[in-house]
């Protein structure tokens, strides 16, 4: 049993839970993520670790409350507990200095984009990020994502807040007013790690593609085990059959395959909806 000793409400939808986990928070580095399982009859739900407090045996999970499963979850309260948390698992993201790195994090991305920027950050490298979110309501983790960054921008689909449009639009003017001159050194970009929703990873490659920078995005795909056992998480990446679990979660952005991995990620949508709807009905009887 894994207690949640504070549970935080980043939007009415988006709950961050610290939970004690000693043995995941001693071992957890940035990129990594849990399985968790809220009850016996629960499902398993893949999370990627959003911060850890090796000291104090803590990690920091963000969910969105989206079906049955996060909708479970966030009825706990702090000092309750959530059954099974297995990892850390996954492949770390790759930190080192590699010089001007642009982390761009889309929705509830951004909770996991934030470790990896801090990371980078403590190895030297100067920082830009981008925050996307639909309206100015449901940004999250800003203040957190602004101290790990040099230079923060934030972008709004509706323009209540920063940039109107997509963090890949921003991206790409970002880009342009700064690689115009492609010998200026001093502006040059040495690396982006984009997350967030599949679509957008998908937008943020092509930009990237043309200024053929090095892109890293981490796929939120189907998991169940988490180990590679299953194989529920398959992506094409490289022309090559790839677990998301073990072979990631992160990977070279011009080489994944999104049309495929958009299509998997669709392939549950019914039923996960009908899931929920049933789940709510539930709810509204007891009451």
């Amino acid at each position: 049993m894994y207690k949640i000793v504070k549970k935080k409400e980043l939007t009415p939808d988006i709950i961050q839970y610290l939970v004690e986990a000693p043995l995941i928070a001693k071992k957890a580095k940035a990129g990594q993520f849990v399985v968790i399982r809220v009850n016996e009859n629960g499902e398993r739900v893949p999370l990627t670790i959003s911060s850890y407090q090796h000291d104090k045996g803590i990690i920091s999970l963000v969910a969105m409350r989206v079906g049955k499963s996060t909708a479970l979850l966030s009825e706990l309260e702090e000092g309750d507990s959530i059954l099974d948390v297995v990892g850390p698992l996954g492949n770390p993201s790759e930190i080192e200095n590699f010089g001007r790195v642009i982390c761009v994090g889309g929705g509830v991305g951004v909770a996991v984009v934030l470790p990896i920027a801090v990371e980078l950050k403590k190895a030297g490298n100067y920082v830009i990020s981008i925050m996307g979110a639909k309206t100015e309501k449901v940004l999250i983790l800003e203040k957190e994502m602004k101290e790990a960054s040099d230079e923060l921008y934030i972008c709004t689909d509706d323009g209540s807040r920063g940039y109107h449009g997509f963090v890949s639009g921003f991206l790409e003017e970002y880009l342009s007013r700064h690689l115009a001159n492609r010998e200026n050194k001093k502006h040059g970009i040495d690396r982006v790690v984009a997350i967030g929703p599949a679509l957008m990873m998908a937008a943020v490659a092509r930009v990237t593609e043309q200024y053929r920078i090095k892109t890293i995005v981490s796929l939120n795909s189907i998991m169940v085990d988490g180990t590679g056992m299953c194989g529920a998480c398959r992506v094409e990446v490289g022309g090559k059959t790839k677990f998301v679990c073990v072979d990631g979660p992160e990977f070279d952005a011009h080489e994944v395959n999104f049309d495929l991995l958009v299509s998997r990620q669709k392939i549950y949508c019914d039923q996960e909806s009908a899931c929920y709807d049933l789940y709510k009905k539930d709810c509204k009887c007891k009451k």
